[in-house]
């Protein structure tokens, strides 16, 4: 995510870090980089100039000039503006009205608007709402249908609308469900167009007025670049937006969108699609962001994504048999990897932790990781539960075996066995207290996960 941008303003950052003192000169050649990054980052050129004036004026201010470290102070300016830039603090969903509290979702087709949908209700859910979903998008063939599917693997309600009914009635005979059984939330999906036409806005114009939501959400997709906030613009100028939700971020390695849009269109980017998983939808912290742009990581939402997804009992068990310096097995170590998937993978890991870590993994792809992970899942899975309980009794018959049940080679079968005894050092380490001597033995010990 970001990637591209994320590495032309580090190694603008480094070169800041290492200035004993800064003038005018060398903040201009700084603020020079930082432009052509934002430009082939795709964010929209009055946006630019904005941010790039308002950082230079900072930056030659008396509090960064008089610091007793100029460089890291400019950066703290570039990381304030990027949050100022981005909306400055998180926005959440406004639901405080007399249930049902109605959010309409607008968008053009292929940004993602029905997955979206279902992503929301499914965190609505989680904070204890009770949900409806709805559809009118009667264009689409099986779009209606797409959302039933979706709230049915949720086990969310889901209005039952047909394509043979009108948008309007579908909208009012949802409104009128909803009231009737005393939902919380009723999350009203709109149908998309290949391109913005008068047909499309006079439907979803009529649908708001019918509906009168306190959310009106615009999805864009944020792999769409420059022209992902011009759309968000044109819907803004149609509809009162309420809030914006970037699809695909993940996907996208410029990140021009997530810093444009919130400048151009006026209204704050609520949310972030981080996968195509039904849980792959984050609230939007501009100051994070900023941060993981910046290289810094984002700590905060890797906690609270380790709170959302680890089995915290799994977790102490698992942390007590360590203290207690029982053998640590291979359904242990099978147990990480399962815990690492649910937190979305070594790429949404990689992707929240600071850039200095990245030694940590040496040079690993997050995308070879993920596929590590389920592979080393596969070979243990293909292993007998006393082989997993005694690894020492693996030798080259059971190996031919395993890597024949697992579809691999033996040569893999043995990397594995050759991380688990690592792994399984760095166990007895830290049973015995040795924390510091395990975060040193870590260090390049899994160039790949291979």
């Amino acid at each position: 995510m970001l990637e591209n941008l994320s590495g032309r303003l580090q190694s603008v950052i480094k070169n800041l870090r290492g200035q004993a003192r800064l003038s005018e000169d060398n903040i201009a050649d700084a603020m020079r980089e930082v432009r052509m990054a934002l430009l082939e980052a795709d964010v929209a050129l009055p946006v630019v100039k904005d941010f790039i004036a308002e950082v230079k004026v900072r930056a030659q201010g008396r509090e960064v000039l008089d610091s007793l470290t100029p460089g890291q102070a400019v950066i703290q300016v570039v990381h304030d503006e990027l949050t100022k830039l981005m909306g400055a603090q998180n926005a959440g969903l406004n639901l405080a009205a007399v249930p049902p509290a109605i959010i309409l979702m607008a968008g053009l087709q292929g940004s993602g608007k029905t997955t979206t949908s279902a992503k929301l209700a499914k965190l609505l859910k989680e904070q204890k709402k009770k949900v409806l979903l709805a559809s009118a998008d009667i264009y689409r063939p099986a779009a209606i249908e797409q959302l039933k599917t979706l709230a049915n693997s949720l086990e969310v309600d889901c209005y039952d609308s047909n394509a043979s009914q009108k948008p309007q009635d579908i909208a009012r005979d949802a409104l009128a469900h909803a009231k009737k059984f005393y939902y919380d939330v009723l999350i009203f999906d709109t149908a998309g167009r290949l391109g913005i036409d008068e047909a499309m806005m006079a439907e979803i114009k009529d649908l708001h007025t019918l509906l009168n939501p306190v959310e009106t959400l615009f999805v864009v997709d944020a792999m769409q670049g420059q022209d992902a906030v011009n759309t968000a613009k044109a819907f803004g100028e149609t509809l009162p937006l309420t809030g914006v939700v970037l699809t695909k971020l993940d996907g996208d390695s410029r990140g021009g969108a997530a810093l444009s849009v919130r400048h151009v269109t006026g209204q704050p980017i609520k949310f972030i699609g981080v996968s195509e998983k039904v849980d792959g939808l984050e609230p939007f912290h501009p100051e994070r962001m900023a941060s993981r742009v910046l290289g810094m990581g984002d700590v905060l939402s890797l906690i609270e994504q380790a709170q959302k997804n680890v089995d915290l009992d799994e977790a102490k068990k698992f942390a007590d048999k360590v203290k207690s310096g029982k053998s640590f097995d291979l359904e242990d170590f099978k147990m990480q990897m399962v815990q690492m998937r649910n937190m979305g993978g070594m790429s949404a890991l990689m992707d929240k932790l600071p850039s200095q870590m990245s030694g940590m993994a040496g040079k690993m792809n997050s995308d070879d990781g993920d596929k590590a992970i389920r592979r080393i899942e596969g070979i243990i899975n293909a292993m007998t539960p006393l082989e997993r309980k005694k690894p020492e009794l693996i030798k080259a018959t059971r190996k031919r075996r395993i890597a024949a049940g697992a579809g691999l080679q033996v040569q893999d079968v043995n990397r594995l066995l050759n991380q688990f005894e690592e792994t399984q050092k760095m166990m007895k380490m830290f049973s015995k207290g040795g924390m510091g001597k395990m975060m040193r033995a870590m260090q390049g010990k899994f160039p790949g996960l291979r």
